[in-house]
């Protein structure tokens, strides 16, 4: 084949026309639901989330747990807006992620050289979530007896404010006698931080945002597949209950 373009025609647009037939093709493969009414499909059917057998913890051990859960609900405190992040199943996410392909970043180029980067460089340790957690929380344990003679879960809310904040600013050394690593306060803080909040936010297949309870509070309709009707309604309050990617009793199909 030549490796000629046709005049007026760049490689960039080439690359668009071949994208977009490629596009087209998936579409019409699918049946072109988005325009043909009801999909016919099962969520994650290539990369489903992971399956949870039990309703207890997978990952955490249960005074990690009672930990966690005491960490997301000053993260995301009860008001008259949602509940807390306890109650919104903040924990409950994280500990599903750390179950899986997240905790151990098998999807990540994990061989080092593990040295200290610049801030543009980004994350450059060779500790997996799953580790983070563990060790973190080991020394968070060791702090706060050390400090209060108290667990974590187990101090005012005050004094959780207090350590949390430490951790965030570094001031607080987390450095656990039980492991070999340390783990830089920060780090932890951010990664759990970083967890609480898609826990709040992501769709509820993941084990959070119970009963949806902050897409709720923001007015967000969901996973709706089909928005046509609603294209034209500007600056207009909609009022969808939200639907998850499992969708809801509106997306099965009448056998009549």
């Amino acid at each position: 084949m030549s490796k000629k373009t046709l005049p007026g025609i760049s490689r960039r647009q080439i690359l668009s026309f071949t994208a977009a037939s490629a596009v087209l093709g998936a579409a019409k493969a699918a049946n072109a639901v988005s325009l043909k009414g009801t999909p016919v499909w099962s969520p994650f059917d290539s990369s489903p989330p992971p399956k949870i057998e039990t309703d207890g913890w997978v990952f955490f051990t249960d005074a990690e747990a009672a930990a966690v859960e005491a960490i997301v609900d000053r993260l995301v405190p009860a008001d008259n807006l949602s509940v807390g992040g306890k109650d919104a199943g903040c924990a409950v996410f994280i500990d599903h992620q750390l179950a899986g392909f997240y905790g151990t970043f098998d999807r990540l180029y994990m061989q080092g050289p593990f040295q200290p980067g610049t801030p543009e460089q980004g994350d450059q340790s060779p500790l997996v979530p799953q580790q983070r957690y563990r060790i973190g929380l080991a020394a968070l344990e060791e702090y706060t007896q050390a400090t209060f003679k108290k667990s974590f879960k187990d101090l005012t809310g005050d004094q959780q404010d207090d350590v949390l904040k430490g951790l965030e600013s570094g001031k607080i050394a987390l450095d656990s006698s039980s492991f070999k690593n340390q783990i830089d306060s920060k780090m932890f803080f951010a990664i759990v931080l970083k967890n609480t909040m898609e826990g709040f936010f992501a769709d509820p297949i993941y084990g959070g945002n119970r009963n949806m309870v902050s897409w709720k509070m923001l007015g967000f309709p969901g996973a709706r597949y089909d928005y046509r009707e609603y294209i034209g309604k500007h600056n207009q309050k909609l009022d969808l209950e939200p639907l998850s990617i499992s969708g809801g009793d509106a997306w099965k199909i009448s056998k009549s």
